[in-house]
């Protein structure tokens, strides 16, 4: 005996058109093959879920069901409860079959409708799928295609990394990050979409997200850095070991350096890049006597007043 579609979408007789479709969405989200691969129970309930959406979805095939016309299977209810069509029902059946206007009942037995697949399908790989028309098969290639996220490590993508993903049929794929891959950037993978009847495959579309650095800052090909140094670095002078993507090296601060000065590292960012150190002076956790007095002892012969030289320069 069919089951009643009502029940197995958990929604009442008189429920509207967008009450059906937001209950087969809903449902369909979870029941998914695609999430859970290699579940019978799961496929054959995910079957269950589109026949019943796509008998009520129609309204015609609606009618006829709520009429008694037709059980939950989408076939015709023969008089008496009889479910063949032989003997005195022939002629009604072929009658029944053609319909008032031509129109046939029938399930669809789990086939997942075009006009819901982005719905279905978009938020299982915390992305996008697109859907063309349908006419026993899809029209458009794109409509097979997925489309989902990757997040990456900012050094995975300034260097390049092999990554292994799971794709929609539960297959693990070892896929290459290219080295200097940006934020956004996209990678087909083609023949890795869903499979349709009739050899049709779409593509798989991977948006890289790339996960910021807490020190690096990129823009395009070159890299961005603020350095500390102390007072003593900047007045004296030093030798300073400064991180880059490919590894550390010395950068030398000349006497009397500014806060904010740059000094830039020749191919030392991604794919050629150069890498930029900012410098920013900061002043000891604790100010001693020994260094008060010998600030004022300075100040005493060398007047200085920065404010004012700053003006100097600029008039």
């Amino acid at each position: 005996m069919s089951k009643n579609p009502y029940d197995i979408l958990g929604i009442s007789k008189t429920a509207s058109d967008e009450q059906i479709k937001a209950a087969y969405r809903k449902l369909a989200k979870i029941h998914h093959p695609d999430l859970n691969p290699d579940n019978k129970s799961e496929d054959d309930k995910f079957k269950e879920i589109s026949a019943a959406y796509d008998l009520l979805k129609d309204k015609e095939k609606r009618t006829a069901f709520d009429r008694g016309e037709i059980d939950g299977d989408g076939q015709p209810k023969w008089p008496g409860g009889a479910q063949s069509a032989g003997g005195k029902d022939r002629q009604y059946y072929r009658d029944f079959a053609g319909g008032p206007e031509g129109a046939r009942y029938s399930s669809s037995g789990g086939n997942i409708n075009p006009e819901d697949l982005e719905d279905i399908l978009g938020s299982m790989f915390g992305g996008r799928t697109s859907a063309g028309g349908f006419e026993g098969v899809f029209r458009q290639q794109q409509s097979l295609d997925v489309h989902y996220r990757l997040d990456i490590d900012f050094m995975d993508a300034a260097l390049g990394a092999q990554k292994q993903i799971t794709m929609p049929d539960g297959k693990n794929l070892k896929i290459m990050i290219a080295e200097g891959v940006k934020d956004g950037q996209k990678l087909r993978l083609k023949g890795k979409g869903h499979k349709m009847p009739g050899d049709l495959q779409g593509d798989a579309y991977i948006e890289i997200h790339v996960n910021p650095h807490k020190v690096f800052t990129r823009k395009g090909r070159d890299i961005y850095t603020d350095v500390p140094i102390g007072v003593h670095e900047a007045i004296l002078g030093s030798t300073i070991e400064v991180d880059t993507v490919h590894g550390p090296v010395k950068v030398k601060i000349p006497q009397g350096t500014d806060s904010g000065k740059k000094f830039r590292l020749k191919e030392k960012g991604i794919k050629g890049g150069d890498h930029y150190v900012s410098v920013q002076i900061v002043m000891p956790d604790k100010i001693d006597e020994d260094l008060k007095k010998s600030m004022t002892d300075w100040v005493k012969a060398h007047a200085y007043n920065p404010r004012k030289e700053k003006r100097k320069k600029s008039a």
